[in-house]
């Protein structure tokens, strides 16, 4: 089995880099849906306690829920719209390109990880020809494929279909 590299027992400390300038580069449209998941993520987290208690009186209800839960529904979208403010989207801009060196980070840790998976996986079938590399690629080639027959401890017997 090929050898794995040992799993990090806590999180490493990535630095925080500052945005590179005040009028970055537009970024790309999925690149835009990440920060807006960071800033909807950081909205939801100011008014947490409000939309568990809409959450609380909604739960079990069907269209009669905005009728009963009238005062917990307009105290959740007041405050999500007071913190839904673009001070609070250029906060989460900056978080997003503060985090660009952890999300690299990642990137090369699932990168490392895909090339150990198919590392191991060309070992262990001992395919192709060109990549057997490692034991088990080396056994593979020092044996010749035997097709059909049985093993030479078996050769004298009868197949195991036959013998019921």
């Amino acid at each position: 089995m090929a050898a794995m590299a040992p799993a990090p027992t806590q999180e490493e400390e990535v630095p925080v880099l500052p945005m590179p300038s005040r009028n970055p580069l537009p970024l790309s449209s999925a690149q835009e849906a990440q920060v807006r998941e960071l800033y909807h993520a950081r909205v939801r987290g100011y008014c947490a306690a409000e939309i568990k208690l809409f959450a609380d009186c909604a739960l079990g209800r069907t269209f009669t829920a905005p009728f009963k839960c009238r005062e917990q529904n307009k105290a959740m979208n007041t405050c999500m719209i007071a913190h839904a403010t673009q001070s609070e989207q250029d906060a989460a801009r900056e978080e997003w390109f503060g985090l660009r060196l952890k999300r690299q980070k990642d990137r090369e840790a699932k990168e490392s990880r895909r090339k150990e998976q198919e590392k191991f996986h060309k070992e262990w079938w001992g395919l192709p020809i060109e990549d057997r590399d490692g034991e088990k690629g080396r056994e593979v080639m020092r044996k010749a494929e035997r097709v059909g027959g049985f093993p030479k401890r078996d050769e004298d017997q009868m197949s195991k279909d036959r013998h019921r």
